[in-house]
């Protein structure tokens, strides 16, 4: 049996990696899935320029396309390689990553700190709150610094002095996109503004609950609508298992 992987989880943020855990475990029962990582360094521009080329450093080393999944900022980059490098990619799956690619936590923390007279611990317990629901005083300060370390080593190009806005573009690679109804970091409007971009055969998929990190806490039920998606794969007329060219 290839030792290649099938599937790649893509994760430029390590510090909620852990979020990832549970899905990545549920999809490896029945597929090989591998995890890329990478982590920003404070001499490193902030910016997605830099993962995207060690990314494809990566995968131009692999004889056959591969499914990339991507949570948040990292599906932004699988966007990004999908649209560039298609031939690559065998289907992409975004998971709470709206429309516009850019909008994800650390976005809406940002408007948060322009707005209300807090310091920073307070706005970051506060989107401790809108991300996984009230907590505890322990787990609540645990999350609040998992938060702040994702500030100092996540690539997200969002910060205090600018936000950006991105649009995507058509893509030819079978598209997943999933997020969930309660979520106040991509909402109704940010997931449905993806049906413009949809071809024949994507689907558009919301979970009943979970918030930003829904695939964490409905690890099962996401694999299950992920696996169903890449099984239509086979079973429909994109057969992308050919081996291509190394760049």
């Amino acid at each position: 049996m290839s030792s290649l992987p099938t599937a790649l989880w893509l994760s430029v943020s390590p510090a909620l990696q852990r979020f990832n855990r549970p899905l990545i475990s549920q999809l490896s029962q029945h597929h090989k899935v591998a995890l890329w990582e990478y982590q920003q360094t404070p001499d490193e521009p902030i910016g997605l320029d830099v993962p995207f080329i060690l990314l494809h450093d990566y995968l131009k080393q692999l004889e056959q396309p591969v499914h990339l999944i991507g949570h948040g900022t990292s599906g932004w980059l699988g966007m990004m390689y999908a649209q560039h490098y298609p031939e690559r990619v065998k289907s992409l799956t975004l998971l709470s990553v709206g429309a516009n690619l850019s909008v994800n936590w650390q976005s809406h923390y940002y408007a948060m700190f322009k707005t209300l007279p807090c310091d920073r611990q307070t706005i970051l317990t506060q989107m401790v709150n809108s991300l996984f629901g009230r907590q505890c005083p322990f787990k609540s300060q645990l999350l609040t610094y998992i938060l702040e370390q994702d500030l100092l080593t996540s690539p997200s190009p969002n910060s205090l002095v600018k936000q950006v806005s991105v649009t995507p573009q058509l893509i030819s690679v079978p598209l997943f996109v999933a997020g969930s109804r309660d979520d106040l970091v991509i909402s109704d409007y940010q997931l449905n503004a993806w049906k413009p971009w949809l071809k024949s055969g994507d689907i558009l998929w919301q979970c009943s609950e979970g918030r930003y990190f829904f695939h964490c806490l409905n690890s099962e039920l996401v694999g299950e609508k992920i696996t169903d998606f890449w099984q239509s794969l086979k079973q429909g007329t994109g057969n992308r298992e050919q081996a291509i060219g190394k760049v």
